[in-house]
């Protein structure tokens, strides 16, 4: 899994083309640590269809904020540059996170019917 920061967020997941996936966590953020081994499971198994990303809320609050994350751990999809969608807090479980890349690796995309692919 890719490590963001303050400094290449933007360049590559707001300026980023295709399918990326955000895992934010905190440190001391006990949920975040017990999902962490299950998405660097599931980057292993879908890492050739979505590029897969984590970033350190704690270290980057003001952009975490700025993303809309008030609670962890969040897991988010974007698709060229747009947050297309999210699992936060209880709703971010193993299960629930390969369910939605799922959405958007199955059939080559997006389920919410565009042409973004």
């Amino acid at each position: 899994m890719f490590e963001l920061d303050k400094n290449n967020f933007e360049e590559v997941v707001l300026k980023g083309e295709g399918t990326i996936l955000v895992d934010f966590y905190g440190d001391g953020c006990v949920p975040c640590a017990a999902l962490k081994p299950h998405v660097e499971a599931l980057a292993e198994k879908y890492g050739d269809k979505i590029h897969f990303t984590a970033l350190n809320t704690t270290k980057a609050r003001r952009l975490a904020i700025g993303q809309r994350i008030l609670g962890l751990p969040v897991i988010a999809i974007y698709r060229n540059g747009e947050k297309v969608e999210e699992l936060v807090k209880d709703n971010a479980t193993p299960e629930a996170v390969e369910d939605m890349i799922k959405k958007y690796t199955e059939d080559g995309g997006c389920s919410c019917g565009c042409s973004c692919q």
